[in-house]
């Protein structure tokens, strides 16, 4: 018996400070994950997680954009004379009469957001030895004076070699385009008021 009483003591082991049978400390750590799996499951109720995606769908829409997108001519309040909208970087009143201006000649690239309209070389039907090109920068978001420039370019058909040659061009053509394109945005403007 006291061989028995030895080997009892050896088979007792101490966990946390309580005294374990040997036979019982080989599941301990079972049981120790256990209870503390139960002291979880017990501790909450449903699961809450936030989706953040979800709810960026739910701001704006499923749209990149949000829910508004980009407005050409839009509802919203705007300050007077500035004919702007969300959808583009500048005057919409100019961008519309440059567009308008320039639009009997094919264009090469139109840039809203910058503000840039490059057309292609064109030749007039009365003149097919010389054709002409524009280039018009709105530099703004407000209808003034100032607020556009064109670039005007000329070339002439040398009759000896059959290239295009750059020719010079009169500066009040470059004035006189501003001028219509500035006439026909205030015409815009004053449309949009009516």
């Amino acid at each position: 018996m006291v061989q028995d009483a030895g080997m009892r003591e050896a088979m007792e082991l101490k966990v946390f400070g309580a005294t374990l049978d040997r036979t019982l400390a080989g599941r301990a750590p079972l049981a120790l994950a256990f209870g503390l799996a139960l002291v979880v499951v017990g501790c909450g109720g449903e699961a809450n997680y936030r989706d953040e995606t979800a709810e960026k769908y739910e701001e704006t829409g499923g749209s990149l954009l949000g829910d508004q997108g980009i407005g050409i001519g839009g509802d919203e309040e705007e300050r007077p004379g500035t004919g702007g909208d969300g959808g583009i970087g500048v005057n919409s009143y100019l961008w519309r009469a440059s567009l308008d201006t320039v639009s009997f000649m094919p264009l090469a690239s139109a840039d809203p957001f910058g503000g840039v309209i490059i057309t292609d070389w064109y030749s007039p039907p009365q003149a097919t030895n010389e054709r002409f090109k524009l280039n018009v920068y709105i530099l703004g978001r407000d209808l003034r004076a100032d607020g556009v420039r064109a670039a005007v370019f000329r070339q002439v058909l040398d009759p000896r070699t059959g290239n295009w040659v750059d020719a010079s061009v009169e500066p009040r053509t470059q004035t006189d385009v501003e001028n219509a394109i500035l006439t026909k945005a205030r015409e815009l403007r004053i449309a949009s008021l009516q």
